[in-house]
């Protein structure tokens, strides 16, 4: 991972990548692109990626793909029927077939981390339908402007139940919304007072939820003089966002929390550092999309600073693993799974969501990681059978040797990039499995076909796979 202490140029930082020498494009920084910008590729992705270059691939995956319309429309009725039964589980497992399928995966990494930051739990909301209407809010805004997805927020229903704005009346003023849209959603700590959340939680009251919508309740609401950041008014909600917005720390904490997501856990993000995002973002008035676009075309983002400076979320490595295989697969077990990782959707454990980082990892979470990988290159288990058959894979992809078998899922899932030490160790393997008693009644077919999927298992507990 990369040295934190080093100092960056940040005028060089946010230039864009042309590649070099010195940073040639190939396939490293295209899996790197793809692991950051949506949730892994399979092969022909990657293949892709590399032939049309940076430029090109990034204005694909901004666009996103074909038949993002039909996607929608088919994935539609599922959401209602989630949204009727108020089922949970089935709640979980629809976002990650979006993951997985959706023709605009960075959308959907985006809308990740839309929900990471405005953290909204449906263990309190406790209903699926005003969850599928914030996604479909953060889903709306995910590449568009910070600035009308904060104002919309305030009036979010799932939003109201879970920082208890639906509660706030005149003389009875809830804080907790007025607090988290300065400190986790527009601030961040230390730029603002305990006096300006009292004063702003004013601004919010008189709002409730009936029949799934926001609804406004005119005498609830204190319509006094409200002295908030130093501005005097009147306020109302948009207001309060709007003097939020004017914050000169609010560029600079939403572009911090987006280099967090998608740079680096590890190289710190200094004010410095951050100037040239955050004056762009002003000046662009809060353009998410753009902001998106500078940050995955530039020259730290294709850094070997930053190559490998994350740790995997679960979705990552889930929906990654699955992605590469090429599987069709259900998607309530891997919802399950998840949880086990310790990343349950439209769970998150507090306001403050997922920690994220080296948080993802301890002995417990990499045992479980270690056996979702297997379950995947397993055709025995229930949960996934033959439809991420790692054996199937290569034999797609003509790989019928031990050393093209070991170079494909080494190209596949970390782009060949390992210390030769670990490719001698999967040879090593290859070889000596040969040598292993197998039931009487296998084919030659059925141990060599174990074989790689061994193979494949062991490249995904290799240390690299568990970092982006």
């Amino acid at each position: 991972m990369a040295d934190e202490t080093k100092k960056i140029d940040a005028k060089w930082a946010w230039q864009p990548y042309k590649p070099s020498d010195g940073a040639p494009w190939g396939l490293k920084r295209a899996g790197h692109l793809h692991r950051r910008a949506t949730f892994g590729a399979s092969m022909a992705e990657l293949r892709q990626t590399v032939k049309d270059g940076p430029a090109k691939s990034l204005e694909r995956l901004l666009k996103g793909g074909d038949g993002l319309a039909d996607f929608d429309k088919r994935m539609t009725p599922l959401a209602e029927t989630i949204a009727k039964t108020n089922n949970a589980n089935l709640l979980r497992s629809w976002w990650l077939s979006r993951m997985l399928y959706s023709p605009h995966p960075l959308e959907e990494k985006l809308t990740l981390f839309w929900h990471n930051h405005f953290a909204t739990s449906n263990a309190k909301v406790q209903s699926a339908r005003l969850m599928l209407t914030q996604y479909a809010l953060l889903r709306k805004h995910a590449l568009g402007n910070f600035a009308d997805l904060l104002k919309a927020m305030s009036y979010d229903p799932a939003m109201l139940v879970w920082l208890d704005g639906k509660g706030s009346t005149k003389g009875n003023p809830n804080e907790n919304y007025a607090r988290e849209v300065m400190e986790l959603f527009s601030l961040g700590v230390g730029h603002y007072s305990e006096t300006d959340i009292r004063q702003a939680a004013r601004a919010f009251t008189g709002w409730g939820v009936a029949g799934g919508k926001a609804t406004f309740a005119k005498a609830k609401h204190d319509e006094g003089e409200k002295t908030v950041l130093g501005q005097k008014g009147k306020f109302k909600p948009d207001d309060i966002v709007r003097i939020c917005l004017e914050q000169p720390s609010c560029p600079s904490f939403i572009a911090g929390k987006l280099f967090r997501f998608i740079v680096s856990d590890t190289i710190e993000p200094t004010k410095e550092l951050l100037a040239p995002l955050a004056e762009q973002f002003k000046k662009d008035k809060y353009d998410f999309g753009a902001l998106v676009k500078t940050v995955l075309s530039s020259n730290l983002f294709f850094s070997d600073d930053a190559y490998r400076s994350k740790v995997k979320s679960p979705a990552d490595f889930a929906v990654g693993i699955a992605k590469g295989l090429e599987g069709r697969i259900g998607t309530t077990a891997l919802a399950a799974a998840m949880e086990q990782l310790g990343q349950s959707l439209f769970n998150p454990p507090s306001v403050k969501g997922w920690d994220g980082g080296t948080a993802w990892l301890n002995g417990q979470t990499l045992l479980y990681r270690q056996n979702l990988a297997l379950a995947f290159c397993s055709t025995e288990d229930a949960r996934f059978g033959t439809r991420t058959d790692p054996a199937a894979l290569a034999r797609r992809h003509k790989k019928a040797t031990d050393a093209e078998q070991v170079e494909f899922f080494l190209e596949l899932f970390l782009q060949g990039d390992v210390p030769d030490e670990s490719r001698r160790r999967l040879t090593d393997y290859q070889q000596k499995s040969k040598t292993k008693k197998v039931p009487v009644y296998w084919t030659e077919q059925d141990a060599a076909d174990q074989r790689v999927r061994s193979l494949c298992h062991l490249v995904l507990t290799l240390p690299e796979f568990q970092l982006d």
